[in-house]
């Protein structure tokens, strides 16, 4: 195997691929305004067949361009990559379950209809909780954002219905510290980042990191004096810039690291990080439209995944131009970070984007469109 973190720019012969087509479809990405720059990795049959980046960190001609190595803010994939990963963790050794209700671990969450609502409830998105707060318009601190959390009502009762919402895992890495005593962030290193050799993926990373970060849109409604954490979501910032929903930053080498690991069935290098009944379990549909912390493409056709991810796949998206989409399968794994916020998250034309990307992909590889299930009607 390539070790992922140790990969650069392949050339398409050397596993006789022409990927060609793909890379016009990047560039394309950018001359069309799609995101200034990204970085797109493809592993394919435990090989890292294609890993380049494209464009530049901003629209500016003068700006430096895109690299491999450029630390790219993942927005919701932190979902998915760290909460998601350490709950596994905590859940194949008896700390957490995910039949408990939240209010055994945050006692305040008992009220207002909220007491029966599950730990699994709010990794597949059926809590009923809303979707997003701007919490910063009336709260100073973490502690009144989970308190406005506690004193909110449901939309829906518990399990009926599948909204996503940011507050079902902000909630979810407030209990994660609370069992383990540590941060989010330092949970995550010590688990995964540090063992896996991410070391360019981090919460909070300093300004000496800079120059590596691609800059996302200009947060003008800020109210605090106090400095603003980097991170792109004003939530994540008020949580001081480590929360169970955003707040990640990492590479495109770093996240093939991760990928590899979850292909392998939690296993990388004599390593086990869990095991592959645990991750059996987490994605497993069983009746719902989520996966355990991972998104599933939908049944009917229609996903960022495009035409050829077979329904055994399963992703997460971030807002600000993050994927990650992986085929058990067909044996294959497309990561994209891009800065599409940048400068304004108004631009919203990454949504067309991705399953033209990832359609391209499976082009390039030579796989046949994904065959459907025949509905029972037939």
């Amino acid at each position: 195997m390539i070790l992922a973190g140790l990969s650069t720019t392949l050339p398409a012969m050397l596993f006789a691929y022409d990927f060609r087509p793909l890379e016009a479809v990047m560039e394309k990405a950018v001359s069309d305004t799609v995101f200034p720059g990204a970085s797109l990795a493809v592993f394919y049959k435990d090989k890292v067949v294609f890993h380049k980046a494209f464009g530049r960190m901003t629209y500016s001609p003068q700006s430096p361009p895109a690299e491999t190595t450029t630390l790219y803010d993942l927005a919701s994939l932190t979902k998915a990559v760290a909460t998601t990963s350490i709950a596994m963790q905590l859940v194949e050794r008896d700390s957490l379950s995910l039949q408990s209700a939240v209010s055994n671990y945050l006692p305040g969450f008992a009220k207002n209809g909220k007491e029966r609502v599950s730990i699994e409830q709010l990794m597949r998105h059926t809590s009923g909780l809303r979707a997003h707060n701007f919490f910063a318009k009336s709260c100073t601190t973490p502690e009144e954002l989970f308190q406005a959390i506690e004193a909110d009502t449901l939309l829906t009762a518990p399990g009926t219905a599948t909204l996503y919402s940011d507050l079902n895992f902000m909630l979810l890495g407030r209990i994660i510290e609370k069992i383990t005593g540590h941060t989010l962030a330092a949970n995550f290193h010590q688990r995964f980042a540090a063992p896996l050799g991410m070391h360019s993926t981090l919460f909070t990373p300093s300004t000496s990191m800079l120059w590596r970060i691609a800059p996302v849109e200009k947060d003008t409604l800020w109210p605090f004096k106090v400095p603003r954490p980097l991170v792109n979501d004003q939530n994540a910032a008020l949580l001081g810039g480590v929360a169970g929903h955003a707040g990640l930053f990492s590479t495109t080498g770093d996240l093939l690291n991760m990928v590899s690991m979850l292909m392998h069935g939690g296993t990388l290098k004599g390593h086990t990080y869990f095991q592959a009944a645990t991750l059996r379990k987490f994605l497993a549909r069983n009746g719902h439209q989520r996966a355990v912390g991972w998104d599933v493409r939908s049944l009917d056709g229609h996903s960022s995944a495009g035409d050829y991810f077979s329904d055994s796949s399963y992703g997460h998206l971030g807002y600000t131009g993050t994927s990650i989409w992986v085929d058990p399968e067909r044996e294959l794994a497309v990561i994209l970070l891009s800065n599409r916020v940048y400068p304004s998250s108004e631009n919203i034309k990454i949504r067309k984007f991705r399953p033209l990307l990832h359609n391209s992909v499976a082009r390039c590889l030579g796989l046949p469109i994904r065959q459907t299930a025949p509905s029972s009607a037939q």
